[in-house]
Protein backbone atom coordinates (compact mmCIF):
# COMPACT_ATOMS: atom_id res chain seq x y z
CA UNK A 1 0.00 0.00 0.00
CA UNK A 2 1.57 3.23 -0.80
CA UNK A 3 2.03 5.65 2.11
CA UNK A 4 -0.02 8.38 0.47
CA UNK A 5 -2.69 6.17 0.82
CA UNK A 6 -2.32 4.95 4.19
CA UNK A 7 -2.90 8.19 6.51
CA UNK A 8 -5.98 9.21 4.44
CA UNK A 9 -7.45 5.59 4.86
CA UNK A 10 -6.99 5.83 8.57
CA UNK A 11 -8.68 8.69 9.19
CA UNK A 12 -11.39 7.56 6.74
CA UNK A 13 -11.87 4.40 8.99
CA UNK A 14 -12.62 7.44 12.05
CA UNK A 15 -14.99 9.69 10.05
CA UNK A 16 -16.70 6.35 9.20
CA UNK A 17 -17.14 5.43 12.04
CA UNK A 18 -17.76 8.23 14.27
CA UNK A 19 -21.22 8.53 11.22
CA UNK A 20 -21.99 4.51 11.73
CA UNK A 21 -22.91 5.58 15.42
CA UNK A 22 -25.34 7.82 14.09
CA UNK A 23 -28.07 5.98 12.89
CA UNK A 24 -28.05 3.46 16.20
CA UNK A 25 -29.80 3.15 18.68
CA UNK A 26 -28.51 0.00 20.18
CA UNK A 27 -26.35 0.76 22.85
CA UNK A 28 -24.01 -1.43 22.80
CA UNK A 29 -24.14 -2.26 18.85
CA UNK A 30 -22.97 1.59 18.99
CA UNK A 31 -19.81 0.61 21.34
CA UNK A 32 -18.78 -2.02 19.59
CA UNK A 33 -17.83 0.56 16.65
CA UNK A 34 -14.54 2.12 18.12
CA UNK A 35 -13.29 -1.49 18.61
CA UNK A 36 -13.51 -2.16 14.81
CA UNK A 37 -11.90 0.96 13.56
CA UNK A 38 -9.32 0.87 16.15
CA UNK A 39 -8.57 -2.50 14.86
CA UNK A 40 -8.59 -1.35 11.39
CA UNK A 41 -6.16 1.40 12.03
CA UNK A 42 -3.55 -0.54 13.82
CA UNK A 43 -4.02 -3.24 10.63
CA UNK A 44 -3.57 0.07 8.16
CA UNK A 45 -0.72 1.24 10.44
CA UNK A 46 1.59 -2.64 9.59
CA UNK A 47 2.09 -2.18 6.39
CA UNK A 48 3.51 1.38 6.90
CA UNK A 49 6.01 0.26 9.59
CA UNK A 50 7.09 -2.31 6.62
CA UNK A 51 7.70 0.11 4.82
CA UNK A 52 9.36 2.34 6.74
CA UNK A 53 12.12 -0.26 7.96
CA UNK A 54 13.27 -0.18 4.65
CA UNK A 55 13.80 3.50 4.24
CA UNK A 56 13.97 5.45 7.63
CA UNK A 57 11.34 8.32 6.73
CA UNK A 58 8.49 9.32 4.75
CA UNK A 59 7.01 12.79 3.61
CA UNK A 60 4.20 12.89 3.01
CA UNK A 61 1.58 16.09 0.89
CA UNK A 62 4.44 18.45 0.39
CA UNK A 63 6.55 17.16 3.21
CA UNK A 64 3.71 19.19 5.81
CA UNK A 65 3.17 15.36 7.23
CA UNK A 66 5.35 12.86 7.97
CA UNK A 67 6.37 9.16 9.26
CA UNK A 68 9.61 7.78 10.68
CA UNK A 69 10.48 5.47 13.56
CA UNK A 70 9.83 8.11 16.18
CA UNK A 71 6.30 8.77 14.44
CA UNK A 72 5.28 4.91 14.15
CA UNK A 73 6.49 3.56 17.28
CA UNK A 74 3.91 6.48 18.92
CA UNK A 75 1.40 5.49 16.28
CA UNK A 76 1.23 2.16 17.23
CA UNK A 77 1.04 2.75 20.60
CA UNK A 78 -2.29 4.97 19.88
CA UNK A 79 -3.59 2.12 18.47
CA UNK A 80 -3.28 -0.44 20.70
CA UNK A 81 -3.72 1.19 23.77
CA UNK A 82 -7.45 2.79 22.34
CA UNK A 83 -8.04 -1.06 20.95
CA UNK A 84 -7.48 -2.62 24.43
CA UNK A 85 -9.23 0.77 25.94
CA UNK A 86 -12.53 0.18 23.72
CA UNK A 87 -12.35 -3.90 24.03
CA UNK A 88 -12.77 -2.81 28.03
CA UNK A 89 -15.11 0.17 27.76
CA UNK A 90 -17.95 -2.54 26.12
CA UNK A 91 -17.92 -4.25 29.34
CA UNK A 92 -17.59 -1.47 31.75
CA UNK A 93 -20.15 0.36 30.37
CA UNK A 94 -22.75 -2.66 30.00
CA UNK A 95 -23.89 -3.03 33.29
CA UNK A 96 -24.73 0.72 33.71
CA UNK A 97 -26.61 0.65 30.25
CA UNK A 98 -28.64 -1.94 31.71
CA UNK A 99 -29.45 -0.35 35.01
CA UNK A 100 -30.51 2.42 32.80
CA UNK A 101 -27.72 4.85 34.19
CA UNK A 102 -26.03 5.61 30.41
CA UNK A 103 -28.63 6.59 27.56
CA UNK A 104 -27.97 5.73 23.97
CA UNK A 105 -27.39 9.27 23.31
CA UNK A 106 -24.70 9.12 25.92
CA UNK A 107 -22.64 5.95 24.48
CA UNK A 108 -23.37 7.52 20.98
CA UNK A 109 -21.68 10.89 21.73
CA UNK A 110 -18.86 9.18 23.91
CA UNK A 111 -18.36 6.44 20.79
CA UNK A 112 -18.20 9.88 18.52
CA UNK A 113 -15.73 11.76 20.55
CA UNK A 114 -13.74 8.70 21.32
CA UNK A 115 -13.03 8.34 17.41
CA UNK A 116 -12.22 11.84 16.79
CA UNK A 117 -10.06 11.93 19.65
CA UNK A 118 -8.22 8.73 18.30
CA UNK A 119 -7.88 10.19 15.08
CA UNK A 120 -6.09 14.37 16.41
CA UNK A 121 -4.05 12.38 18.74
CA UNK A 122 -2.86 10.35 15.00
CA UNK A 123 -2.50 13.68 13.46
CA UNK A 124 -0.17 15.02 16.26
CA UNK A 125 2.50 12.40 15.48
CA UNK A 126 2.41 12.77 11.39
CA UNK A 127 2.79 16.00 11.95
CA UNK A 128 6.13 17.70 10.09
CA UNK A 129 4.37 21.19 10.21
CA UNK A 130 4.66 22.79 13.43
CA UNK A 131 1.51 24.65 12.76
CA UNK A 132 -0.71 21.69 12.08
CA UNK A 133 1.05 20.28 15.39
CA UNK A 134 0.33 22.95 17.08
CA UNK A 135 -3.79 23.16 15.66
CA UNK A 136 -3.51 19.67 16.22
CA UNK A 137 -2.83 19.72 19.74
CA UNK A 138 -5.52 22.04 20.47
CA UNK A 139 -8.12 19.93 18.92
CA UNK A 140 -7.42 16.82 21.08
CA UNK A 141 -8.14 19.49 24.56
CA UNK A 142 -11.43 20.44 22.75
CA UNK A 143 -12.36 16.86 21.78
CA UNK A 144 -11.62 15.11 25.03
CA UNK A 145 -12.99 17.45 27.27
CA UNK A 146 -16.47 16.16 26.95
CA UNK A 147 -15.44 12.53 27.51
CA UNK A 148 -14.90 13.48 31.13
CA UNK A 149 -17.90 14.01 31.58
CA UNK A 150 -18.92 10.68 33.21
CA UNK A 151 -22.20 12.03 34.33
CA UNK A 152 -23.73 15.85 34.64
CA UNK A 153 -22.45 16.02 38.73
CA UNK A 154 -20.65 18.68 40.10
CA UNK A 155 -17.30 17.40 40.53
CA UNK A 156 -17.29 16.06 36.49
CA UNK A 157 -18.17 19.51 35.21
CA UNK A 158 -15.56 20.95 37.44
CA UNK A 159 -13.04 18.57 36.45
CA UNK A 160 -13.78 19.08 32.54
CA UNK A 161 -13.53 23.10 32.88
CA UNK A 162 -10.43 22.78 34.75
CA UNK A 163 -8.80 20.73 31.92
CA UNK A 164 -9.94 23.46 29.26
CA UNK A 165 -9.15 26.27 31.06
CA UNK A 166 -5.34 25.05 32.41
CA UNK A 167 -4.83 23.50 29.08
CA UNK A 168 -5.52 25.61 26.75
CA UNK A 169 -3.32 28.43 28.93
CA UNK A 170 -0.52 25.78 28.02
CA UNK A 171 -1.41 25.51 24.52
CA UNK A 172 -1.18 29.54 24.56
CA UNK A 173 2.54 29.07 25.74
CA UNK A 174 2.95 26.49 23.01
CA UNK A 175 1.79 28.91 20.48
CA UNK A 176 4.45 31.81 21.48
CA UNK A 177 6.94 29.05 21.13
CA UNK A 178 5.92 27.67 17.65
CA UNK A 179 5.96 31.73 16.82
CA UNK A 180 9.33 32.35 18.11
CA UNK A 181 10.49 29.45 16.71
CA UNK A 182 9.65 30.77 12.99
CA UNK A 183 11.25 33.53 14.05
CA UNK A 184 14.58 31.94 14.94
CA UNK A 185 14.36 30.34 11.91
CA UNK A 186 13.76 33.61 9.71
CA UNK A 187 16.50 33.35 7.44
CA UNK A 188 15.65 30.00 6.21
CA UNK A 189 14.51 30.77 2.82
CA UNK A 190 11.79 29.03 0.58
CA UNK A 191 8.33 28.61 0.73
CA UNK A 192 7.37 27.70 4.68
CA UNK A 193 10.69 25.83 5.15
CA UNK A 194 10.70 27.72 8.71
CA UNK A 195 7.86 25.62 9.56
CA UNK A 196 8.95 22.64 8.82
CA UNK A 197 11.01 20.38 11.41
CA UNK A 198 13.15 18.46 8.80
CA UNK A 199 13.98 22.03 7.40
CA UNK A 200 15.00 23.16 10.80
CA UNK A 201 16.77 19.68 11.30
CA UNK A 202 18.53 20.46 8.33
CA UNK A 203 19.60 23.76 9.08
CA UNK A 204 20.20 24.61 12.16
CA UNK A 205 23.27 26.89 11.73
CA UNK A 206 20.48 29.43 9.98
CA UNK A 207 18.59 28.97 13.52
CA UNK A 208 19.26 32.09 15.72
CA UNK A 209 20.33 30.08 19.40
CA UNK A 210 18.61 32.96 21.63
CA UNK A 211 15.53 32.99 20.45
CA UNK A 212 15.21 29.57 19.86
CA UNK A 213 16.66 28.71 23.48
CA UNK A 214 13.31 31.22 24.32
CA UNK A 215 11.50 29.04 22.26
CA UNK A 216 12.16 25.88 23.48
CA UNK A 217 11.66 27.49 27.25
CA UNK A 218 7.78 28.14 25.97
CA UNK A 219 7.46 25.04 24.00
CA UNK A 220 8.48 22.97 27.06
CA UNK A 221 5.90 24.53 29.67
CA UNK A 222 3.00 24.81 26.92
CA UNK A 223 3.11 21.36 25.22
CA UNK A 224 4.45 19.98 29.16
CA UNK A 225 1.04 21.31 30.34
CA UNK A 226 -0.72 18.75 28.33
CA UNK A 227 1.88 16.15 28.88
CA UNK A 228 1.80 16.17 32.82
CA UNK A 229 4.90 17.71 33.99
CA UNK A 230 4.97 19.59 36.97
CA UNK A 231 4.15 21.95 38.10
CA UNK A 232 1.88 22.34 35.18
CA UNK A 233 0.12 19.24 35.96
CA UNK A 234 -2.81 20.57 38.19
CA UNK A 235 -5.43 19.55 35.59
CA UNK A 236 -4.51 15.70 35.59
CA UNK A 237 -5.55 14.27 38.94
CA UNK A 238 -9.32 15.89 38.43
CA UNK A 239 -9.55 14.63 35.09
CA UNK A 240 -8.05 11.31 35.59
CA UNK A 241 -10.41 10.76 38.40
CA UNK A 242 -13.37 11.88 37.07
CA UNK A 243 -13.55 10.69 33.48
CA UNK A 244 -14.99 6.90 32.61
CA UNK A 245 -12.39 4.69 33.35
CA UNK A 246 -11.42 3.93 29.90
CA UNK A 247 -10.87 7.53 29.43
CA UNK A 248 -8.57 7.77 32.29
CA UNK A 249 -6.63 5.26 30.36
CA UNK A 250 -5.88 6.57 27.50
CA UNK A 251 -5.77 9.95 29.17
CA UNK A 252 -2.72 8.29 30.74
CA UNK A 253 -1.51 5.51 28.24
CA UNK A 254 -1.37 7.91 25.01
CA UNK A 255 -1.92 11.21 25.70
CA UNK A 256 0.52 12.23 27.67
CA UNK A 257 2.65 10.39 25.54
CA UNK A 258 1.85 12.81 22.24
CA UNK A 259 2.00 15.78 24.51
CA UNK A 260 5.81 14.94 25.09
CA UNK A 261 6.08 13.79 21.57
CA UNK A 262 5.82 17.67 20.63
CA UNK A 263 8.56 18.80 23.02
CA UNK A 264 10.57 15.37 21.08
CA UNK A 265 10.24 17.32 17.70
CA UNK A 266 11.90 20.54 19.39
CA UNK A 267 14.73 18.80 21.09
CA UNK A 268 17.20 18.07 18.65
CA UNK A 269 16.56 21.13 16.85
CA UNK A 270 17.21 23.24 20.10
CA UNK A 271 20.09 21.35 20.83
CA UNK A 272 21.74 21.97 17.28
CA UNK A 273 21.29 25.18 17.01
CA UNK A 274 22.54 26.06 20.62
CA UNK A 275 25.83 24.30 19.44
CA UNK A 276 24.70 21.00 21.37
CA UNK A 277 25.58 22.36 25.11
CA UNK A 278 23.29 20.25 26.70
CA UNK A 279 21.33 23.61 27.93
CA UNK A 280 17.75 22.19 26.36
CA UNK A 281 18.40 18.75 28.07
CA UNK A 282 19.18 20.54 31.54
CA UNK A 283 15.47 22.25 30.97
CA UNK A 284 14.08 18.41 30.79
CA UNK A 285 16.28 17.56 33.56
CA UNK A 286 14.39 20.60 35.80
CA UNK A 287 10.97 20.04 34.84
CA UNK A 288 11.12 16.19 35.46
CA UNK A 289 12.92 15.99 38.31
CA UNK A 290 10.40 18.43 39.52
CA UNK A 291 7.62 16.38 38.89
CA UNK A 292 9.57 13.30 40.88
CA UNK A 293 9.56 15.48 43.74
CA UNK A 294 5.84 16.72 42.99
CA UNK A 295 4.95 13.35 42.84
CA UNK A 296 6.34 12.37 45.74
CA UNK A 297 4.88 14.36 47.72
CA UNK A 298 1.43 13.89 47.16
CA UNK A 299 1.08 10.24 46.61
CA UNK A 300 1.37 9.61 50.60
CA UNK A 301 -1.47 11.51 50.98
CA UNK A 302 -3.96 10.37 48.34
CA UNK A 303 -7.22 8.48 49.44
CA UNK A 304 -8.80 8.05 46.15
CA UNK A 305 -7.87 5.56 43.36
CA UNK A 306 -7.50 7.13 40.43
CA UNK A 307 -5.84 10.51 41.58
CA UNK A 308 -2.98 8.08 43.62
CA UNK A 309 -2.64 6.83 39.68
CA UNK A 310 -3.21 10.08 38.12
CA UNK A 311 0.08 11.54 40.50
CA UNK A 312 1.61 8.00 39.14
CA UNK A 313 1.25 9.62 35.77
CA UNK A 314 3.24 12.75 36.77
CA UNK A 315 5.60 10.53 38.05
CA UNK A 316 6.29 8.61 35.52
CA UNK A 317 6.55 11.53 32.30
CA UNK A 318 9.00 12.86 35.40
CA UNK A 319 11.06 9.76 34.81
CA UNK A 320 10.84 9.75 31.26
CA UNK A 321 11.74 13.30 30.94
CA UNK A 322 14.77 12.39 33.23
CA UNK A 323 15.85 10.12 30.71
CA UNK A 324 15.69 12.27 27.80
CA UNK A 325 17.25 14.95 29.45
CA UNK A 326 20.04 12.33 30.05
CA UNK A 327 20.34 12.18 26.44
CA UNK A 328 22.19 9.01 24.75
CA UNK A 329 21.39 5.59 26.59
CA UNK A 330 18.94 7.74 28.44
CA UNK A 331 16.44 8.29 25.30
CA UNK A 332 16.67 4.73 24.73
CA UNK A 333 15.43 4.09 28.27
CA UNK A 334 13.19 6.70 28.22
CA UNK A 335 11.61 5.17 24.83
CA UNK A 336 11.67 1.61 26.89
CA UNK A 337 9.73 3.50 29.66
CA UNK A 338 7.27 5.04 27.68
CA UNK A 339 6.20 1.74 26.73
CA UNK A 340 6.09 0.37 30.02
CA UNK A 341 3.84 2.91 31.29
CA UNK A 342 1.13 2.87 28.78
CA UNK A 343 1.25 -1.04 29.19
CA UNK A 344 1.16 -1.13 33.25
CA UNK A 345 -1.21 2.22 33.64
CA UNK A 346 -3.51 1.15 31.37
CA UNK A 347 -4.08 -1.89 33.24
CA UNK A 348 -3.87 -0.14 36.31
CA UNK A 349 -6.67 1.57 35.53
CA UNK A 350 -8.77 -1.29 34.49
CA UNK A 351 -8.49 -2.44 37.74
CA UNK A 352 -9.05 0.74 39.87
CA UNK A 353 -12.38 1.48 38.22
CA UNK A 354 -13.76 -2.37 38.17
CA UNK A 355 -13.07 -2.65 41.94
CA UNK A 356 -14.08 1.44 42.67
CA UNK A 357 -17.54 0.19 40.43
CA UNK A 358 -17.57 -3.54 42.51
CA UNK A 359 -17.26 -1.41 46.27
CA UNK A 360 -18.86 2.00 45.05
CA UNK A 361 -16.81 3.83 46.27
CA UNK A 362 -13.25 5.09 45.31
CA UNK A 363 -11.53 6.21 48.63
CA UNK A 364 -9.06 3.65 49.35
CA UNK A 365 -10.20 3.73 53.26
CA UNK A 366 -13.57 2.04 52.43
CA UNK A 367 -11.71 -0.91 50.12
CA UNK A 368 -10.18 -3.46 51.97
CA UNK A 369 -9.01 -7.13 50.85
CA UNK A 370 -9.71 -6.11 47.43
CA UNK A 371 -7.40 -9.24 46.30
CA UNK A 372 -10.63 -11.52 48.14
CA UNK A 373 -13.21 -10.29 47.16
CA UNK A 374 -12.41 -8.97 43.68
CA UNK A 375 -9.63 -11.85 42.73
CA UNK A 376 -8.90 -11.29 39.40
CA UNK A 377 -9.14 -7.34 39.34
CA UNK A 378 -7.74 -7.32 43.00
CA UNK A 379 -4.70 -9.44 42.16
CA UNK A 380 -3.91 -6.80 38.94
CA UNK A 381 -4.41 -3.52 40.37
CA UNK A 382 -1.75 -5.30 43.31
CA UNK A 383 0.85 -6.41 40.83
CA UNK A 384 0.29 -3.24 38.32
CA UNK A 385 0.65 -1.01 41.25
CA UNK A 386 4.02 -3.02 42.04
CA UNK A 387 5.38 -2.61 38.16
CA UNK A 388 4.47 1.32 38.76
CA UNK A 389 6.63 1.58 41.27
CA UNK A 390 9.81 -0.32 39.84
CA UNK A 391 9.47 -3.81 41.36
CA UNK A 392 11.74 -6.29 40.11
CA UNK A 393 11.61 -7.79 37.30
CA UNK A 394 9.04 -6.40 35.96
CA UNK A 395 9.72 -3.84 32.98
CA UNK A 396 9.52 -0.51 34.53
CA UNK A 397 12.61 -2.01 37.02
CA UNK A 398 14.69 -2.69 33.58
CA UNK A 399 13.86 0.79 32.48
CA UNK A 400 14.57 2.90 35.62
CA UNK A 401 17.87 0.89 36.28
CA UNK A 402 18.74 1.69 32.93
CA UNK A 403 18.34 5.93 33.18
CA UNK A 404 19.76 5.34 36.32
CA UNK A 405 23.00 3.48 34.86
CA UNK A 406 23.38 5.88 32.36
CA UNK A 407 23.20 9.02 34.71
CA UNK A 408 25.89 6.91 36.81
CA UNK A 409 28.11 5.86 34.30
CA UNK A 410 28.16 9.80 32.91
CA UNK A 411 29.02 11.20 36.46
CA UNK A 412 25.57 13.01 37.02
CA UNK A 413 25.80 11.52 40.57
CA UNK A 414 23.56 13.94 41.64
CA UNK A 415 20.93 12.81 39.08
CA UNK A 416 21.22 9.53 40.54
CA UNK A 417 20.73 10.69 44.26
CA UNK A 418 17.56 12.69 43.31
CA UNK A 419 15.66 9.97 41.42
CA UNK A 420 16.44 6.90 44.04
CA UNK A 421 15.31 9.27 46.58
CA UNK A 422 12.15 10.15 44.75
CA UNK A 423 12.02 6.79 43.75
CA UNK A 424 12.12 5.01 47.58
CA UNK A 425 9.35 7.86 48.44
CA UNK A 426 7.23 6.67 45.85
CA UNK A 427 7.90 2.96 46.19
CA UNK A 428 6.97 3.23 49.96
CA UNK A 429 4.18 4.79 50.48
CA UNK A 430 2.64 3.32 47.02
CA UNK A 431 2.98 0.09 48.42
CA UNK A 432 1.73 1.35 51.32
CA UNK A 433 -1.68 1.86 49.87
CA UNK A 434 -1.21 -1.42 47.90
CA UNK A 435 -1.28 -2.91 50.53
CA UNK A 436 -3.73 -1.78 52.13
CA UNK A 437 -6.26 -1.60 49.67
CA UNK A 438 -5.36 -5.85 48.12
CA UNK A 439 -4.90 -7.25 51.91
CA UNK A 440 -5.91 -4.81 54.67
CA UNK A 441 -8.30 -5.44 57.00
CA UNK A 442 -11.20 -3.38 58.54
CA UNK A 443 -14.57 -1.86 57.85
CA UNK A 444 -15.12 -1.82 54.25
CA UNK A 445 -17.98 -1.08 51.96
CA UNK A 446 -19.69 -4.16 51.07
CA UNK A 447 -19.03 -5.10 47.27
CA UNK A 448 -21.20 -6.68 45.00
CA UNK A 449 -19.69 -9.99 43.28
CA UNK A 450 -17.02 -10.16 40.99
CA UNK A 451 -18.10 -10.68 36.95
CA UNK A 452 -14.40 -11.12 34.30
CA UNK A 453 -15.65 -11.62 31.08
CA UNK A 454 -13.32 -13.78 29.01
CA UNK A 455 -11.55 -10.52 27.04
CA UNK A 456 -11.07 -9.06 30.24
CA UNK A 457 -9.14 -12.09 31.75
CA UNK A 458 -7.02 -12.03 28.56
CA UNK A 459 -6.18 -8.54 28.93
CA UNK A 460 -4.95 -8.53 32.50
CA UNK A 461 -2.80 -11.42 31.04
CA UNK A 462 -1.59 -10.38 27.74
CA UNK A 463 -0.63 -6.95 29.85
CA UNK A 464 1.58 -8.48 32.46
CA UNK A 465 3.04 -10.74 29.95
CA UNK A 466 4.48 -8.22 27.95
CA UNK A 467 5.69 -6.15 31.33
CA UNK A 468 7.42 -9.27 32.47
CA UNK A 469 9.00 -10.41 29.63
CA UNK A 470 10.41 -6.99 28.80
CA UNK A 471 11.79 -7.17 32.50
CA UNK A 472 13.58 -10.32 31.45
CA UNK A 473 14.64 -9.60 28.21
CA UNK A 474 14.48 -7.28 25.56
CA UNK A 475 14.06 -8.31 21.76
CA UNK A 476 16.81 -7.96 19.33
CA UNK A 477 14.04 -6.99 16.28
CA UNK A 478 12.34 -4.40 19.14
CA UNK A 479 15.52 -3.39 20.70
CA UNK A 480 17.21 -2.37 17.19
CA UNK A 481 14.19 -0.57 16.40
CA UNK A 482 14.30 1.43 20.11
CA UNK A 483 18.01 2.88 18.80
CA UNK A 484 16.29 4.02 15.86
CA UNK A 485 13.69 5.74 17.80
CA UNK A 486 16.52 6.96 20.14
CA UNK A 487 18.19 8.33 17.03
CA UNK A 488 15.55 10.32 15.28
CA UNK A 489 15.21 11.62 18.84
CA UNK A 490 18.81 12.83 19.01
CA UNK A 491 19.01 13.75 15.61
CA UNK A 492 16.06 14.84 14.62
CA UNK A 493 14.20 13.92 11.52
CA UNK A 494 16.42 12.70 8.43
CA UNK A 495 15.98 13.28 4.51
Amino acid sequence: MAMEIVIPAIFAVFAAGAAACIPLSNAGQILRIPVYTSLLALILAVPAAMRLSGRGTFFLYGQNLVIDHLTMYHMFLVDIVFLISSIYATGYFKDRISRGVLSASFVKRYCMLWQAFQAVLLLVLVSNNIGVMWVALEATTLVSAFLILSDSDGLSIEAMWKYLLICSVGIVFAFMGTVLTVAAARKLQGGNSAYLFSQLSMHPEMIDPKVMLFAFIFIVVGYGTKAGLSPMHTWLPDAHSQAPTPVSAVFSGVMLNCALFCILRYLPITEAALGRNGEAHSILLLFGFTSLIFAAVFIPIQHDMKRLLAYHSVEHMGIIVVGLGLGGFGTFAAMLHTLNHSVSKTLAFYSAGHISHRFGTRDMRHIKAAVRHVPVWGSAFFVSILVLIGVAPFSIFMSEFLIVKEAFFKGRYLVVGLFLFSALAVFISALKHAMDVSFGDGPIAQPTPERVRLVDRGIVVVCLAVLLLLGLWIPSPFADFLKNVSTVIENGIGL
